[in-house]
């Protein structure tokens, strides 16, 4: 096994992430791959709580395990302490995730059989864990229809962003488009920006579809954070390629128009058609993509939490244009 596993570098920004980051290393334990060939890079953000403290106990538990201080960052934010770590780490196949995630058992190994494709970039499924709770509910919610939207926009060789809890790529193409200095606009984007790079740069780009390969995490605890969360994502989307901002639009304007043609059913019953459509659609595209995230909806949630998911995408557009940003 050892003789043909390629070395991986696991790379973690992680910023006051004490109450986290024990899951994410004890979910390392049970990782379906040679100790000896893969490194876990941990870049301690200027943690004010004790995050470094709580890594630092498992340096017994992993021989492959290295904690940094992130001193004297290139970029702000976690783009910067991500960027020390790349720079640090012993291999060229560089695979990310964060401080507050578990993974799979063939994680790895998923990895590892799309890069022997021949691909530059790859992103997983990285799915919420499912808890009671109307925010879990519509986090979830959202979850499955933006990895349908990334899948798909892959599918048609538009690809326009991914997970960075789930995501990796080879160290050299990272270097080949100038790691994370072109993606500064905003603090976020260390994922989807990174991907607007590898776009212009022609690059492959891939999606890790194994089951055992997803990255899960809590969702959002309340709905204030849920927010902020959206609205760092969608104002990064700004900076989109022009093409993905004229798909993602079209896509999202046509749900909205179909959404908000139900009351015109009231005028005509055909104008009731295009929101039936969009209703049946919903549920199919939900059904099918909950599998992969082994998330249950019953068909009325998905009605209404489709409807709240639309309106959420116009409050966290608005939000994004006048609210600041920032990394923790």
């Amino acid at each position: 096994m050892d003789k043909i596993s390629p070395q991986i570098s696991i790379v973690i920004a992680a910023k006051n992430e004490e109450k986290n980051i024990s899951g994410l290393l004890d979910s390392f334990k049970i990782i379906d791959y040679p100790a000896s060939k893969f490194e876990i890079i941990i870049v301690d953000d200027n943690s004010t709580d004790n995050t470094l403290r709580e890594a630092m106990k498992y340096l017994n538990h992993f021989t492959n395990l290295r904690i940094i201080p992130a001193e004297d960052k290139k970029y702000p934010g976690k783009k910067g302490a991500l960027a020390l770590g790349i720079m640090e780490s012993h291999s060229d196949l560089i695979i990310i995730t964060d401080a507050d995630c578990f993974v799979e058992r063939d994680w790895l190994n998923s990895y590892i059989r799309k890069f022997n494709e021949g691909y530059d970039f790859l992103f997983g499924n990285a799915p919420f864990i499912e808890e009671p709770g109307f925010v879990n509910s519509i986090a979830r919610f959202e979850n499955i229809r933006t990895f349908f939207l990334y899948r798909s926009a892959l599918k048609i060789n538009l690809p326009y962003s991914a997970a960075a809890r789930n995501f990796g790529f080879r160290k050299s193409s990272y270097e080949r488009i100038k790691g994370y200095e072109n993606t500064t606009e905003t603090l976020s984007g260390d994922d989807d920006l990174l991907i607007r790079e590898a776009v212009k740069n022609k690059m492959r780009i891939g999606y890790v579809s194994d089951k055992e390969s997803s990255v899960y995490s809590y969702a959002p605890a309340s709905f204030k954070e849920y927010l902020v969360q959206k609205t760092r994502h969608t104002k990064t989307s700004l900076y989109y390629l022009p093409v993905h901002k004229i798909m993602l639009a079209a896509w999202h304007i046509i749900n909205l128009l179909c959404l908000f043609s139900f009351p015109l059913g009231l005028i005509d019953k055909w104008l009731f058609m295009p929101a039936v459509v969009k209703i049946i659609t919903d549920i199919i595209i939900v059904e099918v993509n909950t599998r992969e995230a082994d998330y249950k909806f019953r068909p009325f949630e998905i009605i209404y939490l489709q409807i709240i998911y639309e309106a959420l995408i116009a409050v966290n557009f608005v939000n994004a244009l006048f609210k600041g940003d920032k990394w923790k």
